[in-house]
């Protein structure tokens, strides 16, 4: 895994800080504390602070300061009762209000705090507070994005899939699927773990920030925690000794790596597959 860089110019209020000293005493009565974090959570929501992005080095960057903020709006917010048709919920949390340009299906469910950009499309799905979902991406029916998970442009998260959420401590690094890849139906990427541009990752995958990936072809072991940029990937297992014998561990496996030209092709996965005798 990539080590997160927590060295950051944030856009949020720098009072957070203070405030986050303080947190034991904090309480939904302290107005002032309140007003400070509620601007930093609308800032996060508005896709002003994000709480973590890809710097140009690879790296990925985490704003402390908005997880931080998004730690103490469960100290300092009320709960409320509030409601989306003939469903009422009860928390310390509104659903989020704010869709320029986005498509939201029935059954969609967006906490405040969460960031969509114009253009993506949500089905029958769950966003938590922190989350990004960039431009052009489809989060499918019953996928889930977990607490500041961030998912980049062009991306399908396929039905069922399940991106972890993570909010403590505030400098640990979130799940990140960037630009392009494409997620297969059921997969499970939690952890803090990684889906690189253009990756394909098939169904049913669990990627975790431990979990080893190997090459097929090669038997080189990439990064761990992480699907390389461009990588056709699925799924696989390897035996590992124990003194109760030889077990298979969950593991996965770099098929091929696609060419520049077939980033955007999201039926080359399925071609990929069936060369190698595995179901789409």
């Amino acid at each position: 895994m990539t080590a997160p860089n927590t060295t950051f110019d944030s856009p949020i209020d720098p009072s957070v800080d203070e405030l986050w000293d303080r947190r034991a005493d904090l309480t939904p009565d302290d107005a002032d504390a309140r007003k400070t974090v509620v601007a930093a959570v609308e800032a996060i929501d508005a896709g002003v602070a994000r709480v973590a992005t890809v710097a140009a080095d690879g790296s990925v960057v985490v704003d402390e300061r908005a997880k931080r903020a998004i730690l103490l709006s469960f100290k300092v917010l009320p709960m409320a009762e509030s409601t989306a048709g003939d469903f009422r919920y009860h928390d310390r949390m509104p659903l989020k209000t704010r869709f320029d340009g986005v498509r939201v299906v029935p059954g969609a469910i967006v906490r405040w705090g969460a960031h969509v950009q114009p253009g993506a499309i949500l089905m029958p799905s769950y966003t938590n507070i922190g989350g990004y979902v960039g431009a052009g991406t489809l989060v499918d029916t019953w996928a889930t994005v977990g607490s500041c998970a961030q998912v980049g442009r062009n991306v399908h998260l396929s039905g069922g899939v399940g991106l972890g959420g993570v909010l403590e401590p505030p400098n640990a690094v979130p799940v990140v699927v960037e630009d392009d890849a494409f997620v297969g139906s059921r997969c499970m990427v939690v952890d803090g773990a990684r889906v690189r541009p253009g990756a394909k990752l098939g169904a049913g995958a669990i990627l975790t920030a431990s979990t080893h990936v190997f090459d097929a072809t090669t038997g080189e072991e990439y990064p761990r925690g992480e699907i390389p940029e461009r990588a056709v990937a699925v799924g696989s297992s390897r035996l590992k000794s124990f003194p109760g014998g030889e077990f298979a561990m969950p593991c996965i496996l770099v098929l091929r790596t696609l060419a520049e030209g077939e980033i955007h092709d999201k039926l080359a996965l399925n071609d990929v597959l069936r060369e190698h005798g595995i179901a789409g």
